[in-house]
Formats: structure tokens, C-alpha cells, sequence
């Protein structure tokens, strides 16, 4: 009769223990999104105020900016591993990239310099999703690690 493995202990070659519960994997998977948007509302309603009073207009535009990234942050993370490396590399950057585009766009730059950042930004978290996709997944996504 074989026994199943212990929680928290190593099953296979290369496998590292997970120390985490279920439930606190759960709750990491809405809570970071949520406290990340909560940072990127307020540092975009700042941006956008220049350090001037904060208004009502501006507190609903940081609450609304705030839902929105965490609505397409949840959405990116729950969708984008089902795609092929390539793709799951270029929908987490494309994300990365539109976010800091977003930021310094309300800073007050131009939207040419905004979308220069953006790009950027996305070209270099692509490289680095896609390498390590490409290191440990093989050509049908599955680990090898």
C-alpha cells in the first residue's frame, strides 16, 4: 500500500517543499493584486495632482485607477498562464509596460515620451518573462523544473 507524501515535503527530483497552506496561497492571489493597485491608484492620483490639494476628483480617479489595474491584474495572472510562452511572456509585459506608461503619462509628460517609457519597459520584462518561460517550460508550457 503506498502512503501519499506529508504536506510540506518534497515529491520528485527537483521539487522544493511548499511551506504555504491553500488558504494562504488564496488569499496571496487576490490580496497582492489588491494592495499593488492600492499603491498604483495613490501614486497615480499624486502624479496627476503635482503635489497640489488633495480633491474629491482626485481620490475618485485613484479609487477608479486603483480598480481597474486590479481587475487586469487578477485577469493577467489567471489568464495568462494558459498561453503558450510567447504569449504569456508578451500579455504580462504588454501589462507592465501600459502601467508604467500610464504613471508617467499622468505626470504630465508627453504622450510620445509615455509610450517610449511603456515600450521599453515592455521589451525588457519580455525578455526576461520569456527566458525564464523558455528555461523551464518545454514547447507545450508543461515544467521541467
Amino acid at each position: 500500500m503506498a502512503h501519499a507524501a506529508p504536506v510540506g515535503t518534497m515529491t520528485g527530483p527537483a521539487r522544493t517543499p511548499d511551506v504555504f497552506s491553500p488558504r494562504i496561497h488564496l488569499a496571496a492571489r487576490y490580496g497582492v493584486p489588491v494592495v499593488l493597485g492600492l499603491v498604483y491608484g495613490y501614486w497615480a492620483a499624486a502624479n496627476r495632482r503635482s503635489g497640489g490639494p488633495i480633491t474629491g476628483w482626485n481620490l475618485l480617479f485613484g479609487f477608479t485607477t486603483a480598480l481597474a489595474f486590479i481587475v487586469l491584474c487578477v485577469a493577467v495572472a489567471t489568464f495568462a498562464p494558459l498561453l503558450k510562452r510567447e504569449l504569456h511572456s508578451g500579455v504580462k509585459s504588454a501589462f507592465a509596460g501600459a502601467a508604467v506608461g500610464f504613471l508617467y503619462s499622468q505626470s504630465g509628460e508627453s504622450v510620445l515620451r509615455s509610450t517610449a517609457l511603456g515600450l521599453a519597459v515592455t521589451a525588457g520584462v519580455f525578455l526576461v518573462f520569456f527566458y525564464r518561460y523558455y528555461t523551464h517550460e518545454d514547447g507545450e508550457g508543461n515544467r521541467i523544473r
